[in-house]
């Protein structure tokens, strides 16, 4: 019998319940269903109140990226991530990084900026000068939404506004700019746009809609640096290598995305592990690569005078070490305790450092060796268990599989078939 989506009251049940609705939804079987609700290090109860609807909860395997010395410190990397070969290259890049003496970061203020979009105004540019003459009467409403962030030195701390020309006419739009500290900043931004909404209505004379904040983090941006030698990195040739395809991706936008994606890679794999806004990341990243008009590489590659390679990376990063699941997953708790960071600055040093090792060791793959060679052999343990290999044989059949350079499942099943 046909069964509807459409469930009453969906929410109130409890996980087991909502499962059970599910189960014969979907035609699952014990087994899978015993599988949804072992939770294992996040229990059910937390999971629940974690997000809406719950019947479980996925588990990603966490890495640990070794070899990152950063600013001088030695970090150990929490890393949740399903795609092989991400933590290996990780590790290995900053490896070789560290015989140029490690990573060298800087970053800006916590700064994060809330719009209000503001609508159907007579003169927008008089309004907007209007809406500047009152930056402290709209900063001191922001305020009182937060007293203890502005106690300790965070806040409302400039109110900008910009006319734009939209297919619907002028739009005032008023930028709210906030030290959110260790904080992603996500609620106190959005609070503080709702509060002073009815103020901007006021002075304009227009209709508020939006009130929340940008993604696009352009004042809370993070850099790193290194200096590779070119033996750590495996010659002269692939110096040029690398830097022949930081160009290459420095003026293509096909060759970015990619380029960008394997920083992410590894940037996003620690804010998996650490219970941050991977979302939040990777959209403002993506718009920063666009900034100027074309989407492009988020880091460079060059060569200095000793004709050792030299990376740079700079991306907005609004990480938080409070808030939401950072303060909620056990395992977000234990990972920022193995990665040991105190501030949310110090965090996105870390983050930008990570992308950048990332990106070396896809390149260097690329202009070395091949992306496929070191990827494929991880690749093929996870097709083999796909198939349905056996613990003991698993390594066995992805060896003969790379051998044959035949990677695919049906292969795999072929194998096990053969052990049998």
């Amino acid at each position: 019998m046909k069964m509807s989506s459409k469930i009453s009251g969906f929410y109130k049940l409890s996980p087991e319940k909502r499962l059970s609705i599910v189960r014969k939804f979907a035609n699952l079987s014990e087994e899978e269903c015993e599988l949804l609700l072992n939770t294992g290090s996040l229990p059910l109860v937390i999971a629940d109140r974690m997000i809406e609807n719950t019947i479980g909860a996925i588990a990603i395997p966490i890495g640990i990226g070794t070899n990152f010395l950063i600013n001088g410190k030695d970090y150990l990397i929490p890393m949740a991530t399903e795609e092989p070969s991400v933590v290996a290259a990780a590790s290995y890049s900053a490896k070789m990084v560290r015989e140029g003496g490690g990573f060298h970061t800087s970053s800006t203020r916590s700064i994060m900026m809330g719009q209000i979009q503001t609508v159907g105004i007579k003169n927008p540019k008089i309004a907007k000068i209007r809406i500047l003459k009152a930056e402290m009467e709209i900063l001191n409403k922001a305020n009182a939404q937060d007293p203890i962030l502005c106690s300790l030195g965070g806040g409302a701390k400039k109110v900008t506004a910009k006319v734009i020309e939209t297919t619907l006419g002028s739009m005032l739009i008023v930028e709210l700019h906030v030290d959110c500290l260790d904080a992603m900043g996500a609620n106190a931004v959005n609070t503080m746009c709702e509060a002073v909404a009815p103020i901007i209505e006021k002075i304009s004379g227009g209709h508020v809609y939006l009130r929340i904040i940008s993604n696009l983090a352009t004042e809370r941006l993070v850099r790193a640096r290194c200096v590779v030698p070119k033996e750590a990195v495996g010659g002269l040739e692939v110096v040029d290598g690398i830097v022949n395809a930081s160009a290459f991706a420095t003026a293509d936008p096909f060759r970015a995305a990619t380029h960008n994606k394997g920083i992410l890679n590894g940037t996003i794999a620690v804010i998996l592990a650490t219970g941050n806004d991977h979302r939040a990341i990777e959209a403002g990243a993506h718009a920063y690569a666009a900034i100027k008009g074309q989407y492009t590489a988020l880091s460079k590659w060059s060569k200095n005078k000793e004709n050792d390679l030299v990376g740079i990376i700079e991306m907005p990063m609004a990480v938080g070490l409070v808030g939401g699941a950072v303060r909620t997953h056990p395992i977000a708790k234990i990972s920022l305790k193995i990665l040991g960071v105190k501030t949310s600055r110090e965090f996105g040093e870390v983050l930008a450092a990570v992308g950048l090792a990332q990106n070396l060791g896809a390149l260097r793959a690329l202009a070395h060796e091949g992306i496929q060679k070191g990827h494929m052999a991880l690749h093929a343990r996870n097709v083999a268990i796909a198939a349905g290999a056996k613990e003991e044989n698993i390594n066995l059949i992805a060896e003969k599989m790379i051998r044959e350079n035949k990677i695919r499942i049906d292969r795999a099943m072929e194998l096990i078939e053969e052990i049998k």
